[in-house]
């Protein structure tokens, strides 16, 4: 039996006030995405990226949380998307992590977290959530950061 994870998100920083790598870098506010109390930033921060949802333009985060509802496809990694990003700017030719989202009936499944463009497979995953938990969530994330 498959363990429901449950996922809530929360606004974020890639830098607190005190840390010292913040000088001279862009301090990207984002919406976390928490999964069972754990920040899935913080468990791929190595990679220096920030999670593609709460930021950026109108368009873009509509498109984003589209994505993320399987409302639509990526535009070529089709069951594939972008969750982390770059932290200057979220495009995806600066490399980015992607996740292979699926839907069972009332199960939305994240797994297969991959680094882009080099393929390297990210050990984390998979994680279950129930529709209704992870539709809110991911529809709370709009704004989060603002509109830029």
């Amino acid at each position: 039996m498959k363990t429901i994870n449950y996922l809530e998100t929360r606004p974020s920083r890639r830098f607190d006030e005190s840390d010292p790598d913040q000088v001279g870098n862009k301090n990207t506010k984002f919406a976390d995405l928490i999964i069972d109390g754990r920040s899935l930033y913080q468990m791929l921060r190595m990679h220096d990226m920030v999670p593609c949802l709460g930021w950026g333009s109108e368009e873009n985060q509509r498109q984003k949380i589209d994505y993320f509802l399987l409302k639509e496809q990526h535009e070529y990694m089709y069951n594939r998307y972008p969750i982390l990003v770059c932290p200057w700017c979220g495009d995806e030719e600066c490399g980015f992590i992607s996740v292979r989202i699926e839907r069972e009936e009332d199960v939305v499944i994240w797994k297969d977290f991959k680094k882009e463009h080099d393929n390297k497979i990210i050990n984390i995953g998979p994680f279950y959530f129930n529709w209704d938990n992870y539709e809110k969530a991911i529809n709370d994330t709009f704004g989060t950061a603002g509109i830029q």
